[in-house]
């Protein structure tokens, strides 16, 4: 997780905050060994998101990540991107249905394009939590919840199993 933090700049992407990285069981359950997780928030500049995303791709191959169309299989590195600002790609409905997935479609399905906000990002404890640490106050622009507020909604059981590790990440 460090060294793909520390990658981010040669992607043009500045890092401005790290949350803690906190140990979290793989999702969904039984796919594989404990994660590591965190949120960063960077700046991209002038970049689109889907430069950012690219950008992102790129660090997870250099470090090893083969996409071969495995969904939520284990994997060495899985940077996402979670949002940029209050944007909506590709619009509101296309958002809207990606985010009423049902469960047992979510692992068969792919996008084929980015969808932004992250579709499933109030659900996901594993991002919630690191995401609270370094951005409680964002507030989802289809859903009018603040991360914290999402965190909150999830209730202890969000959180099971997950636990952070020491202080804030140092890249």
């Amino acid at each position: 997780m460090r060294v793909a933090l520390g990658r981010l700049g040669a992607e043009g992407l500045g890092l401005r905050a790290v949350s803690r990285f906190w140990r979290t069981p793989a999702h969904p359950a039984g796919s594989g060994p404990d994660y590591v997780n965190a949120a960063a928030v960077v700046a991209a500049g002038s970049m689109s998101p889907e430069a950012v995303l690219a950008a992102l791709h790129r660090v997870e191959a250099d470090l090893g990540r083969v996409r071969d169309g495995t969904r939520w299989g284990a994997r060495v590195i899985d940077l996402d991107l979670l949002a940029m600002g209050g944007e909506v790609r590709p619009d509101a409905a296309t958002q809207d249905r990606w985010r009423a997935l049902p469960a047992a479609a979510q692992v068969q399905v792919a996008p084929d394009r980015l969808i932004l906000p992250h579709p499933r990002l109030q659900d996901r404890g594993f991002v919630l939590a690191p995401l609270a640490e370094i951005a409680p106050g964002w507030v989802h622009p289809r859903l009018g919840q603040s991360v914290a507020a999402m965190l909150a909604a999830l209730g202890p059981e969000g959180l099971a199993g997950m636990a952070p590790e020491g202080g804030r990440a140092q890249v």
